[in-house]
């Protein structure tokens, strides 16, 4: 399984992150190990009060485990690999909580660690974690049978899709998914051979390239949101620098903004955002079902819980007792004391077995259920992914057709633009007369001259 580790800080937006159930279907906190508190924020505020009495400012560590799609992985082997990754970054013993988060069908675990030695008040260094890390990841990989990913084949290169946290929610609010995004910086930058036509293929996917405030590459895209470019590309700023040149020769991230506002209309903006919304109904039914499907599996669940704890109850009462008196006197002597606790013992630990079969039982089946609305969901996806590439081609059109200089189009060619961009997008207007077309010849896209 994928492990991805980090020293960091922010006890309580970390509690909140991990205990986010708008995000998953379903969360679970599994374990509290070495706190007073019985909850995760108030675990992790502990170890954040800790951390005062010493100069270390990345006071947890955080790491997630995350399977193969299509593998079921029970907790007991979660906890095996925790233990083995605990064991490994130099974290035994120390206070630890065990989250479960289930999502789009897929279960995976995340663990976070106080780093700070309470006896000797130091946090404890974690030297070189990500290549412990990677290495216990291709192991479990090797010893579960599962293939390995590209980037952990010996020679194999680097996966170009490994994203932080701040990536990817920048992402989802430009309303793009973060791969499309990289994807499409790196096909500009694969197909072109110069600053020039790196620039025009940049343009043609509906991106501008500017100076950052480092002096650095960024692009903007037609929201005005900024990536840097080197991440996207995956390469060392000095890589980008040696084949565009000097950034001080681009625009300032304010100029390339004011450019993108001049570039694109009022009505360019009005088609954007009936294309959106259109995108955004088409998921209210899958939405709504995923939504009553998560009701369901939770309302499932709690009833095993609560059949587990009255089960529990009535086991316990039908356990033999210890007698006491001179009763218990002699049955301390002869040893039936000892046997009795001895088989109490053995009771209860197959009913703890027993109900963890079952609630792995129930987790399985449910993620087959998540895994059926999921095949959906994944058409929506792609479906809509080949939507807004079109968009986006046609977002850069409208930026060549300006750049290039062409005249402002007569009212009767704004008309048929209008309505060409509309049929395009299927937006409710009218389709286009092609003759009509044909003989005014208007420019690619909707006008931009207002």
């Amino acid at each position: 399984m994928i492990l991805k580790g980090s020293q960091r800080a922010g006890a309580a937006d970390l509690a909140a992150h991990l205990m986010n159930d708008r995000d998953n279907d379903h969360v679970s906190l599994y374990e509290l190990r070495g706190f007073v508190a019985s909850d995760l924020h108030g675990a992790l505020s502990e170890t954040h009060a800790i951390s005062k009495g010493t100069r270390c400012t990345q006071y947890l560590f955080s790491l997630s485990l995350n399977p193969p799609i299509g593998e079921d992985v029970t907790e007991p082997e979660f906890i095996e690999a925790i233990e083995r990754a605990e064991a490994k970054l130099g974290l035994s013993n120390q206070p630890r909580a065990i989250i479960f988060h289930e999502k789009e069908g897929r279960r995976h675990a995340h663990v976070a660690w106080s780093r700070i030695d309470g006896v000797e008040m130091k946090a404890i260094n974690l030297p070189h974690f990500k290549t412990k890390l990677n290495t216990l990841a291709r192991e479990l990989y090797l010893e579960h049978g599962w293939d390995l990913p590209e980037g952990m084949q010996i020679g194999g290169g680097k996966s170009p899709y490994n994203f932080t946290l701040a990536e990817w929610q920048q992402a989802k609010r430009a309303g793009l998914d973060p791969r499309e995004i990289k994807q499409a910086i790196q096909q500009a930058w694969a197909q072109s051979d110069s600053p020039k036509a790196f620039k025009h293929g940049l343009e043609d996917k509906g991106y501008v390239l500017a100076r950052g405030d480092r002096r650095g590459f960024v692009v903007l895209d037609c929201d005005k949101h900024v990536y840097a470019l080197s991440r996207a590309l995956g390469i060392k700023a000095k890589e980008v620098k040696a084949r565009l040149g000097d950034p001080v020769d681009q625009l300032s991230v304010a100029e390339a903004e004011a450019l993108i506002d001049r570039k694109i209309s009022q009505q360019l903006r009005g088609f954007i955002k009936a294309f959106k919304d259109k995108q955004a109904e088409a998921w209210q039914p899958l939405d709504a079902e995923r939504q009553a499907l998560k009701d369901q599996h939770r309302a499932d669940r709690a009833m095993l819980s609560a059949f587990h704890a009255k089960r529990q109850k009535d086991e316990l009462k039908d356990r033999l007792v210890l007698r006491t008196g001179l009763g218990g006197l002699w049955d301390r002597f002869t040893g039936r004391a000892s046997e009795i606790r001895k088989a109490n013992e053995l009771a209860a630990w197959q009913a703890a077995k027993r109900d963890q079969c079952e609630r792995d039982d129930l987790v399985f089946d449910q993620m087959v259920e998540r895994r059926k609305l999921q095949s959906k969901v994944q058409a929506l996806r792609q479906s809509q992914q080949v939507e807004r590439s079109v968009m986006a081609r046609m977002i850069g059109d409208a930026y060549r057709a300006k750049s290039l200089g062409i005249v402002r189009p007569t009212d009767e060619a704004r008309t048929m633009a209008r309505k060409r961009a509309a049929e395009r997008f299927n937006i409710g207007a009218d389709p286009p007369d092609h003759a009509d077309a044909e003989r005014v010849r208007p420019p690619k896209g909707p006008d931009l001259s207002r």
